[in-house]
């Protein structure tokens, strides 16, 4: 049996400042993930094998909030990583409308949004690639990946088993610090093993937060 747990990273300043780039967590970004360290710390609901992050700061930053409640050492990840965002980082959103228009995925998945950054279908190649890698590198462990809205998008289309080359129809709103619990097995006697959704969007630690 394999449980993989997505984690979305915390607030950052990137959400604040409507701007692109690697930037820090916000100081609501740091309280969020304190509330899912102290909430893994009390409850003890995953016992984790592996914790594993993306490389940009707002996922790092989170995965070392928390990775005292797991007890394990953080390993880093660049495949796991947001859509590569180019000649965008550094831009606000404004600025970025202005020099290369809205992105229009829907009707050309292949086109970056920025120049040297990353298309729709380059970026879901991506993520199934790393996904695959790392469920089979720890196959039958218990698996933590701090990660980013758009791994997690793409964890629907990867196990799911969607076409990654065309932009999906329907939107994710995945919260900051939520968990998506995926596991792989069977679930009843003598079926097949395959992939299942346990939770999606599971952010109870933020209830009441302001």
């Amino acid at each position: 049996m394999t449980h993989l747990y997505l984690i979305r990273h915390a607030e950052s300043l990137n959400a604040v400042q409507h701007r692109f780039g690697d930037l820090d967590l916000s100081p609501r970004g740091i309280r969020q993930a304190e509330r899912l360290r102290d909430r893994l710390a009390a409850t003890h609901e995953i016992a984790a094998d592996i914790l594993i992050s993306s490389t940009l700061r707002r996922a790092y930053q989170t995965a070392e909030i928390i990775a005292p409640a797991l007890g394990l050492p953080i390993v880093l990840d660049d495949e796991v990583q947001e859509m590569h965002e180019g000649q965008a980082a550094g831009l606000s959103e404004e600025e970025f409308l202005q020099r290369f228009g809205p992105p229009d995925f829907e009707q050309n998945p292949f086109r970056p949004g920025a120049p040297e950054g990353e298309s729709w279908s380059e970026f879901m190649l991506r993520v199934g690639r790393a996904l695959q890698r790392i469920t089979h590198e720890y196959a039958g462990k218990t698996i933590v990946v701090v990660c980013h809205g758009g791994v997690i998008d793409g964890s629907f289309i990867y196990f799911f088993g969607l076409n990654s080359l065309a932009f999906p129809a329907v939107r994710f709103q995945t919260q900051n610090t939520s968990i998506t619990h995926w596991y792989y097995g069977t679930s009843f006697l003598g079926e097949r093993a395959c992939w299942h959704l346990l939770c999606y969007n599971d952010a109870c630690h933020l209830r009441e937060m302001e």
